[in-house]
């Protein structure tokens, strides 16, 4: 309904109103609404957004192409540092065994170097004792050779010289030096304390053991062999002397 008075104007000498303070009639409100802030923005506040539309089947895909991509740029990462890992690991687990190993190895090693000298010191020896012996019965003379050279290194101002010899050594001494025992007019004493094939040479200036058993004993030391020549050989010596033997025939 519309008011038929709405336009009328106000008696004359009553002062004007503010707009503002105007009453608006209800007659007068064709429609109202409830204020609410948003209404500010043309919407109100129960006013629902809209919601965003679905993506499409190309984002889709092209949403999943990017996570697999950046699944396996951290997978291929996280590879490369669990293989590096490894790696450190089996190098230094590596180094570890072949550290043992080497050195497992040169001990072994070492006691092999030792058997095999101590073992060579002994063929050597006893092949030394054999071919003494052996010039001792095939060059009975040899020991006027000795008794010579011992005479030969005492001093020339000793006096009162004598050169003791096995008592089946003493022809084979008188014979063959016979002229150094003259010149130093020494005298020759047959003594069963002495080895044949050797001498003891005594004088008031010194002596001169040259004694076969005392040589051999003097020479054996310095390969490390402290048995004296007469010592009987053991299996195992006789065993490698055969074997040289055998060899240095086939040879």
């Amino acid at each position: 309904m519309t008011s038929s008075y709405k336009n009328v104007p106000p008696p004359a000498g009553t002062p004007a109103k503010s707009v503002h303070a105007r009453f608006i009639p209800r007659e007068e409100v064709q429609s109202f609404a409830a204020w609410s802030p948003g209404a500010i923005h043309g919407r109100r506040e129960t006013d629902k957004p809209d919601a965003p539309p679905p993506p499409s089947a190309e984002q889709q895909r092209a949403a999943l192409q990017a996570a697999r991509q950046a699944g396996y740029q951290d997978g291929y990462r996280d590879g490369l540092v669990a293989l590096e890992g490894f790696k450190q690991s089996f190098a230094a687990q590596m180094t570890s065994q072949i550290g043992t190993l080497l050195a497992s190895f040169d001990a072994q090693i070492g006691a092999l170097e030792v058997q095999m000298a101590t073992a060579l010191t002994q063929a050597a020896t006893q092949l030394a004792r054999q071919v003494v012996r052996s010039e001792l019965t095939t060059n009975p003379e040899l020991v006027a050779a000795v008794a010579r050279e011992a005479l030969a290194n005492l001093l020339l101002s000793a006096r009162h010289v004598t050169v003791q010899v096995h008592p089946d050594d003493m022809p084979l001494v008188a014979q063959g030096a016979a002229d150094e025992i003259e010149r130093r007019d020494a005298r020759l004493v047959a003594s069963s304390n002495v080895a044949r094939g050797g001498c003891i040479v005594e004088s008031d200036a010194g002596g001169i053991d040259a004694d076969i058993e005392t040589r051999w004993r003097r020479a054996a030391a310095t390969l490390g062999d402290d048995k004296p020549l007469g010592a009987a050989a053991a299996a195992s010596d006789v065993l490698t002397l055969r074997g040289a033997t055998d060899e240095s025939g086939a040879a």
